[in-house]
């Protein structure tokens, strides 16, 4: 019943979505966290530049976005990323790509949790000597992260999704690996139905442990 899947890497083709979810994950927590702390600070042109990445970014679909970063990026201003290998450079570009897309959607994510931290908290931190910095890296971000977990769940699903959209670039991840089958084999539902379950394995179990985290992390207001 399964045998056209024989001659086709599909482990390596998840392996590869793994790794874009991965990285892009980490780099968009990173680049997310410091948007979201702009968009809070007291510095007018950072609260700006915070503001309009984020309204501009998000409303941009993430396939134009994946296209800039191959044909505007590498193409016509020869970014490579360092490395001399084009599938190399298109799977770094990738996860570049996802990082300016889905570091969006974590910033406003982890702006709604530095909301609930109530305001006293931060006025009472600097009322004994605490800078703005200071303030936000031990009182509020700590709070706010343990208050959004759920929320970044649901990104770091999304993202698992996206990852598909790096097909576009020639990344051998499962949504090329899916594409090419369907055009060698006669088995569409079979194919479909095999992939399908393949992010149904990555994102089920994501969706469940961090919701249990969420729980148990949640602040007690």
């Amino acid at each position: 019943m399964f045998d056209f899947l024989e001659g086709y890497d599909l482990w390596e083709a998840f392996w590869t979505t793994v790794q874009l979810t991965v990285l892009s994950a980490v780099g968009s927590l990173i680049w997310g966290t410091m948007l979201a702390a702009m968009r809070v600070g007291p510095v007018p042109l950072m609260r700006g530049f915070g503001t309009a990445y984020v309204n501009i970014v998000r409303n941009i679909p993430l396939t134009v976005i994946i296209l800039f970063t191959s044909l505007g990026l590498n193409q016509t201003f020869e970014v490579t990323l360092s490395s001399d290998q084009i599938a190399t450079t298109n799977f770094r570009l990738a996860v570049l790509g996802l990082i300016m897309y889905t570091s969006a959607f974590v910033c406003e994510a982890l702006r709604s949790g530095i909301n609930t931290v109530p305001v006293g908290q931060a006025e009472a931190a600097r009322a004994i000597g605490l800078n703005f910095t200071q303030v936000l890296t031990l009182v509020v971000l700590p709070q706010a992260f343990r208050s959004v977990v759920g929320p970044l769940a649901n990104v770091l699903i999304a993202l698992t999704k996206n990852t598909t959209v790096a097909a576009a670039i020639g990344v051998a991840e499962a949504a090329t690996l899916m594409k090419e089958m369907i055009e060698n084999e006669a088995q569409l539902v079979l194919i479909s139905a095999v992939f399908a379950f393949g992010f149904v394995c990555l994102t089920l179990p994501t969706g469940l442990i961090l919701g249990w985290v969420s729980k148990k992390v949640a602040v007690k207001r």
